[in-house]
C-alpha cells in the first residue's frame, strides 16, 4: 500500500528490453498486438490499487495459447519478468509489472470453448469476463455462483488466480470451489495439465487448489475449466434495517447458527449506506448504523420457510424494518445497493483504499468495533461493507494520496485492522491476494515456517523468478 520497497524486484531479471528484444515479441504475436510506446504502457502501469504505479517494458495481447508458450520460451531465455494480466481490477498490485517487465493481457483469449450439459462444466479461455460466462449457463438452466463485485469486468484467468469470491460465497463458496481442470503454461514455456472433468481423481498431488491463487507466480492459464451446478429454482431478497452496527452483526451470527445459509448475506454499514443512497437513490435508510441484504434460493418451499426464518431472527435481534422485495425488479433494486458500494464510496474522496479483512463468523461484531475505532483513533473515514456470512469485510478508507500524513494514518488504521484480524484466528485477505500490497503483513500470518514451504513451491516452479516476480513474498 504505497510503502518503500514494495516494488523492489518486480523489474526484469537482467534489463533487456530493447528494440531488437521488442521486435522478437512482435514475431510472436504481431505488431498491432505489442504495445511499447510510453502512452499504452502507461494505461498498463496501474491496476485498481491505490498508490502503486510501474510501467512495464512492453504489453503484449496473445490471441491463442501456443503465443503464450513461444512468449513464456522467449522471456525465459532472457531472463525477462512476465506479469499477466486480466482487466486490471486487482486490488492489491498483482497485476504491475516492473519497467523492464512484460504484460501479457489477455482480452483477445476470451472464448468459451464448451459448455458441457452432460458433464456440468464449462471450459474457457482466461479472459473471459465473469458475468458472460453467468449469462451463457445461465440460459441452459445452469449456474456458475462464484460473483466478485467486479464480475462485469473481471476476467476467469484473473478470478482463478485471486481465488475470487463474491457475493454468493457465504452459501456456494469460492472460485476453487469450482476450477477442475487447468491449462497453465510454466514458466519455461512447457505446458501442465491438472485436472479435468471427473468428479473424483487422487493421483498424485491435487495441484488445481495450489495454481488457484498463486496470482500469476507460478504459471500462466490458458484454459479453465469450472463445475457448474443446476440454476437456482426461485430466490427471495430482503432487506433489514438495524439501528445499532453490533444487532446486524449478532443476527448474521445467530442466522447461521440457526442452520440457515443464505445465498448471500450481506452488511454495509452507516457510512456506506449515506453513499450508496447519494449515489443510486435505492431508498436505503439513514438513521441506522447498519442494514443486511439477504438472499435465500432453492426450491420454492425451501426458500420460504428460511426467508420467514431470517426475518424472525433478524426481528429477535433489534431489526427497526424489515423488507421483501416483491417482485425482480424490486430484487434487483435491494441487490444493486451492495454492488454499487465501492463506487458510491468512491466518489467521496480523490483515492479509495478498499481492503478485506476476513475473521470467523463468530467474530464478527469485535472485528467491526476494531475498524471503528481504528477510524477514530486515526482520524480517518472508513466506510465498511462485505460479505458478513463468511466473516469476510471490505474496511474502505476514503482518502487523498496527496495528503501524506493522512496517508500515513490511514496505513497505521490497517496495520491494527490486520493485527487484530490475525489475533482473531483470521486472515489478512478473504479475496483480494496478497501481490504487492499486502506482502509486509504475510509472515505475521504464516509465519517463517509457512514462507519457507511458499518460496520453495515458487521455486520449484519458476527457478529463476520470472513469473510476477515480488509478488506475495
Amino acid at each position: 500500500m504505497g510503502a518503500p520497497g514494495l516494488f523492489r524486484g518486480i523489474g526484469g531479471i537482467r534489463g533487456t528490453m530493447n528494440p531488437l528484444f521488442i521486435k522478437e515479441l512482435e514475431a510472436i504475436v504481431g505488431r498491432p498486438h505489442t504495445l511499447s510506446d510510453r502512452e499504452s504502457l502507461a494505461v498498463y502501469g496501474y491496476d485498481a490499487t491505490p498508490e502503486l504505479e510501474s510501467r512495464p517494458g512492453a504489453v503484449l495481447l496473445p490471441g491463442t495459447a501456443g503465443e503464450i508458450i513461444r512468449i513464456m520460451e522467449l522471456c525465459h531465455g532472457a531472463g525477462v519478468s512476465v506479469t499477466p494480466r486480466g482487466s486490471g481490477t486487482n486490488l492489491s498490485g498483482g497485476a504491475i509489472s516492473g519497467s523492464e517487465g512484460v504484460v501479457v493481457q489477455t482480452s483477445r483469449l476470451n472464448r468459451i470453448i464448451e459448455i458441457d450439459e452432460e458433464n456440468l462444466t464449462a471450459t474457457v479461455e482466461p479472459g473471459v469476463i465473469t458475468s458472460t460466462l453467468h449469462t451463457a449457463v445461465e440460459e441452459r438452466g445452469l449456474f456458475y455462483p462464484p460473483d466478485p463485485g467486479s464480475m462485469n469486468i473481471s476476467t476467469m484467468g484473473g478470478n482463478v488466480a485471486e481465488n475470487s469470491g463474491g457475493l454468493r460465497g457465504l452459501k456456494y463458496g469460492v472460485t476453487a470451489d469450482y476450477v477442475m481442470g487447468l491449462d497453465t503454461v510454466l514458466a519455461d514455456g512447457s505446458l501442465l495439465h491438472t485436472g479435468g472433468k471427473v468428479v473424483k481423481d487422487v493421483a498424485g498431488y491435487c495441484l488445481n487448489p495450489l495454481l488457484v491463487s498463486s496470482e500469476g507466480t507460478l504459471g500462466f492459464f490458458t484454459a479453465i475449466t469450472v463445475k457448474l451446478i443446476p440454476k437456482p429454482q426461485t430466490k427471495t431478497t430482503m432487506l433489514a434495517h438495524f439501528p445499532k452496527m453490533r444487532q446486524a452483526a449478532l443476527a448474521v451470527s445467530a442466522v447461521i447458527a440457526a442452520k440457515i445459509i443464505p445465498a448471500t448475506l450481506e452488511f454495509l454499514d452507516k457510512v456506506t449506506i449515506k453513499c450508496v443512497e447519494d449515489y443510486a437513490h435505492v431508498g436505503l435508510p439513514l438513521d441506522v448504523e447498519a442494514v443486511l441484504l439477504i438472499e435465500v434460493d432453492g426450491h420454492p418451499v425451501v426458500v420460504e420457510e428460511e426467508a420467514a426464518g431470517v426475518e424472525i431472527i433478524c426481528k429477535q435481534h433489534g431489526c427497526s424494518f424489515f423488507q421483501t422485495a416483491r417482485d425482480a425488479g424490486e430484487s434487483l433494486r435491494l441487490a444493486t445497493a451492495r454492488r454499487t458500494a465501492l463506487s458510491a464510496l468512491a466518489r467521496l474522496r480523490p483515492t479509495t483504499i478498499l481492503e478485506d479483512a476476513t475473521v470467523p463468523r463468530s467474530r464478527l461484531a469485535d472485528m467491526l468495533k476494531v475498524i471503528q475505532d481504528a477510524a477514530q483513533k486515526y482520524r480517518v473515514t472508513i466506510g465498511t461493507f462485505g460479505h458478513a456470512g463468511d466473516g469476510n469485510l471490505h474496511p474502505t478508507c476514503l482518502t487523498d494520496e496527496r495528503d501524506k500524513d493522512e496517508i500515513a494514518r490511514a496505513h497505521m488504521a490497517f496495520d491494527e485492522i490486520f493485527d487484530a484480524a490475525i489475533a482473531m484466528g483470521g486472515t489478512i485477505t478473504g479475496e483480494h491476494g496478497v501481490g504487492l500490497a499486502k506482502k509486509k503483513y504475510l509472515p505475521r500470518l504464516v509465519g517463517e515456517s509457512g514462507i519457507r514451504v511458499m518460496r520453495g513451491i515458487k521455486q520449484a516452479f519458476d527457478p529463476k523468478g520470472i513469473l510476477n516476480p515480488g509478488k506475495i513474498f
